[in-house]
């Protein structure tokens, strides 16, 4: 069964799912932690590759950016195939002012003034949550292999560039808001109106703060310690 989007058979997919938002680091999963890993996606380039992870079965998937393309890719995935679950491991820019580059969020709640959730289901709200149990599961994952990490908010922005000032300040102080990405929302409300689980981890790649960020290639080839969060935790429900 194969969508406008997703080439893949139902039987290509596992029933639990890792999400970067970048094709390209979904590639380099599966050829780095997979073994006889099959390419199941490559349709606009939106790679997705099935393998095997200490033995057992787990599908890694680009979900492109924003929530429109997260809303569609994690849409199919929990409703056209079947899959339980999902974990973004995506790159976040930093409000908090303490963050460092390369230090690991495990989100809480997700903070958006999207429109997406009340396009798509009518929900009025612009807070959601991921599975609870889930998110502790990645967070013990990250203080057993003792990385830097820390729970809290995430901001989902519909906008990268903007033409008026981004008030950090308000969204780290009154909402209380780590930092930000584009696509967490997006999951985390589709997630709960299929009654699937997912989380949602990051490992900031900007501090726009202080204007120092990750190359492009660091952001697809040095998230090592969040892929292996994702995949260990994974690897429990698979």
């Amino acid at each position: 069964m194969a969508t406008a989007h997703n080439r893949a058979d139902k039987k290509d997919i596992a029933k639990v799912v890792l999400m970067p938002g970048d094709p390209l680091r979904a590639k380099y999963i599966a050829e780095r932690f997979f073994a006889d890993a099959i390419l199941i996606n490559d349709v606009r380039n939106m790679l997705g590759y099935t393998g095997l992870y200490k033995g057992k079965w787990m599908t890694v998937m680009g979900s492109g950016m924003g929530c429109g393309s997260m809303g569609i890719y994690s849409h199919e995935l929990f409703n056209k195939y079947d899959c339980e679950m999902i974990i973004r491991a995506g790159s976040c820019g930093a409000y908090a002012q303490d963050l460092q580059l390369k230090e690991i969020i495990v989100a809480d709640s997700c903070y958006s003034e999207s429109s997406y959730a009340k396009t798509y289901s009518g929900f009025e709200g612009n807070i959601v949550y991921p599975d609870s149990s889930l998110s502790d599961e990645l967070y013990r994952q990250a203080m057993q292999q003792g990385l830097q990490c820390r729970k809290g908010r995430i901001h989902t922005s519909d906008c990268f560039y903007y033409k008026k000032k981004e008030n950090i300040e308000d969204l780290r102080d009154q909402k209380g808001c780590l930092g930000v990405d584009m696509e967490s929302f997006a999951l985390l409300h589709n997630a709960a109106i299929a009654e699937k689980r997912a989380a949602v981890l990051f490992t900031v790649s900007d501090l726009p703060q202080k204007k120092e960020k990750l190359s492009s290639i660091e952001r697809e080839r040095s998230f090592d310690g969040m892929i292996q969060i994702a995949l260990e935790t994974l690897w429990q429900h698979a």
